[in-house]
């Protein structure tokens, strides 16, 4: 298991940066400025050819992304609020813009362009995202302390099985008679 709390960090964006990205129709990375590498924590070559998902924060509701592709593959712009996940699993906000690119009429990439979110916008957007992964039936985020020996018993279990410490829990669970 993973001591650290990297996922409780959050990379501001710049207030006067743009984060820039193209992928190809199947949302693989063809191009990212400078900002977007800086941001996301890793660097152009890591990302180019990846699955733009690379970045998807587990908090992010499946249906956002099912209406983004939905609303891209009709021609419209998709405008929304994304958190995604950096490479440190730490994490960051933006509002996206993504739209297709066209050339001699005909879609041949997209295109996304994401800006700085207000601390209020984020805040708003969390539970909203909370609340509709709950009734997608989707992952529910839990924080919770563990008393070491507790904790150091799980980790344990958990290498010793080769399985994650959220896999150990389940793993008990079932085992539960109730």
């Amino acid at each position: 298991m993973d001591k650290t709390f990297d996922m409780f960090w959050e990379t501001e964006v710049p207030e006067n940066e743009l984060i820039i990205s193209r992928t190809d129709l199947n949302g693989i990375i063809t191009y990212v400025n400078e900002t977007f590498a800086k941001i996301s924590g890793y660097s152009p070559e890591e990302l180019i050819g990846k699955p733009h998902n690379i970045i998807r924060h587990p908090d992010m509701p499946k249906s956002v992304f099912k209406e983004l592709w939905e609303t891209i593959k009709q021609g419209k712009t998709w405008r929304g609020y994304v958190k995604n996940l950096r490479k440190d699993k730490g994490y960051y906000w933006v509002y996206a813009e993504i739209s297709g690119v066209y050339k001699d009429g005909q879609l041949v990439e997209y295109k996304s362009m994401r800006a700085p979110v207000s601390g209020e916008k984020k805040k708003q957007m969390q539970d909203l995202y909370d609340q509709m992964r709950e009734e997608e039936g989707g992952a529910v985020r839990v924080v919770m302390y563990l008393e070491k020996e507790v904790y150091d018993r799980l980790e344990q279990l958990s290498q010793e099985l080769g399985i994650s410490g959220e896999e150990v829990i389940k793993k008990l669970l079932s085992e539960v008679k109730t």
